[in-house]
């Protein structure tokens, strides 16, 4: 078995977790954090309660709300700017990946300098962040527990993936009670992109026994208790996609991802598409392509998604990806390309950046431009 690694932070998980807050920060030597965070979770009220658990506790606080549901350059520079100038401490990021993916920038600026731009890719953070606490409000996106970071290069038109050990928090506190007050396409959204995230760890170049565990309990835990929370808000349903997104998240952070996500990065730099509503439309297709090299581990996730059944682990995958779409069609979410692009114009464009992009490189299956045009076309 080749060497592997399996890093991910110190996770409080629970109703109510939230009260931990103040502890974990005073432990990482905080007495004037920045908080980033955006409007949207203003108006649920979630940010005057963690500012009231900082000042109820002593500690000062900075609000940094510039944030992007696909956080630019510009947004993380001047995040940046207000922490060294507020001699602030530790970074605070309350919401989904934008919130949480900003707050990493500003870390790597402050620890380290330059422009975000300097560290696309992986392995170029060479400096410690300040310490970091992340309070995920979305069941989905796992930046609270990954290596990853993604940021817009306005002028490029094209989002970054940063990739470094020095991204992970030091802190994640993951309180289910959050979900209640997301919309019903947000909590479809987040569940999907967490299913994408295990499906392409799961088939990723890097995946192994630690990783495989995750992904494959994360979607599980999808299939059982999506519908249940979209219906019905159930809170227990609520709380296992949490834990979905959670151990996904800990999967895709060691493991990489693939080629659906270089294209929803390419998607989303592009036409500032909402990245969770990239994957129902995508991730069939891709996983189509994958198959020649991913029998065994698309039969595995085949069975997860239609049930055990006596047939050849080509017939069950297969089974499994069609089922697939459905289930997301069932969703009423979109599930063609078309529905979320003016025009095919642009995917020649996508396809050529998307194959740079650093998710590339784990894919199971070797890839050209070409190949994912091919699958951009066919998904239209």
């Amino acid at each position: 078995m080749r060497i592997t690694k399996f890093a991910i932070p110190e996770i409080i998980f629970g109703h109510g977790s939230l009260d931990h807050l103040a502890p974990c920060a005073r432990r990482l030597g905080a007495s004037r954090v920045l908080l980033v965070s955006d409007k949207g979770l203003e108006s649920s009220g979630w940010v005057e309660r963690v500012m009231d658990i900082l000042s109820g506790n002593g500690l000062e606080w900075v609000y940094f709300a510039d944030c992007s549901s696909n956080p630019r350059d510009h947004q993380v520079h001047e995040g940046a700017r207000i922490y060294l100038e507020e001699r602030a401490d530790v970074v605070i990021a309350l919401g989904g990946g934008s919130p949480m993916d900003t707050a990493k920038g500003i870390g790597t600026i402050v620890g380290n300098g330059g422009r975000i731009s300097d560290y696309e890719g992986a392995n170029k953070i060479m400096r410690p962040l300040p310490p970091m606490i992340f309070l995920p409000t979305t069941a989905g996106s796992g930046s609270d527990i990954s290596q990853f970071c993604i940021i817009t290069d306005v002028e490029r038109r094209l989002k970054m993936s940063i990739i470094s050990r020095s991204l992970v928090p030091n802190v994640s506190i993951i309180d289910p009670q959050v979900l209640l007050t997301k919309s019903e396409e947000l909590i479809i959204a987040s569940a999907i992109d967490a299913f994408a995230h295990a499906v392409e760890s799961y088939l990723s170049l890097l995946a192994s026994p630690f990783t495989d565990h995750q992904a494959l309990r994360a979607m599980e835990l999808i299939m059982a208790n999506l519908m249940p929370a979209v219906e019905r808000r159930d809170p227990q349903a609520l709380e296992q996609l949490s834990i979905a997104s959670t151990a996904a998240g800990m999967s895709f952070s060691n493991a990489g991802l693939g080629i659906g996500h270089s294209l929803a990065h390419s998607l989303g730099g592009m036409f500032d598409v909402l990245h969770g509503l990239v994957h129902p439309v995508l991730l069939p297709h891709v996983m189509r392509y994958n198959l020649p090299v991913s029998v065994d581990r698309l039969a595995a996730i085949g069975r997860i998604v239609v049930g055990p059944r006596v047939a050849s682990a080509e017939s069950i995958a297969r089974a499994g990806i069609e089922r697939l779409g459905e289930f997301f069609a069932g969703l009423g979410v979109p599930v063609r390309l078309g529905q979320l692009l003016p025009d095919r114009s642009a995917l020649e464009t996508i396809a050529r950046t998307a194959v740079h992009d650093a998710c590339t490189l784990t894919n199971p299956r070797a890839v050209t431009w070409q190949d994912l045009l091919t699958i951009c076309e066919e998904a239209w």
